[in-house]
């Protein structure tokens, strides 16, 4: 796969707004463990290859268990993630598929008990940033580096 085009390079001022974004999200007091699985749902939701690799590289990178990291696509079913991971994950799956379902109340309330509004928005603003990191990254044809 060729990438179609360096966004970064051609629209500075876009990417720089973006990176402001993150830079609040990794301010908001969230676990950087916690930001880097919902970067990691997203991605692996929205198909991309560049970010899964990413985000997986960054888990490992923080000492996240091998076995976390490759089941969160199924955390629904795995034993491995409490109750806090569990409601930010479902509502970064209800934000990044809106379209289907419209963020159910049931996981709106749930994510609402296990975090504070300001926390609530930090994940939220988190799958939004990744959700638009995956279009950039997908429509261009970001690739992930070949295996060394």
């Amino acid at each position: 796969m060729t990438q179609r085009m360096d966004y970064k390079a051609i629209a500075p001022d876009g990417y720089a707004a973006m990176l402001q974004l993150r830079k609040y999200v990794y301010a908001s007091g969230l676990p950087h463990a916690l930001i880097y699985m919902i970067e990691l749902r997203v991605s692996q939701i929205n198909g991309c290859a560049y970010c899964v690799d990413l985000h997986t590289r960054q888990l490992r990178e923080l000492g996240e268990n091998e076995r976390r990291i490759a089941c969160i696509v199924t955390w629904r079913e795995a034993p491995f993630y409490s109750p806090r991971e569990r409601a930010a994950l479902a509502w970064t799956e209800a934000i990044t598929l809106i379209a289907e379902d419209h963020a159910p109340d049931d996981v709106y309330e749930e994510v609402r008990r296990n975090f504070t509004e300001a926390e609530l928005a930090a994940i939220t603003y988190a799958a939004i940033l990744m959700n638009g990191f995956n279009r950039l990254g997908i429509g261009f044809r970001l690739a992930p580096a070949p295996l060394e």
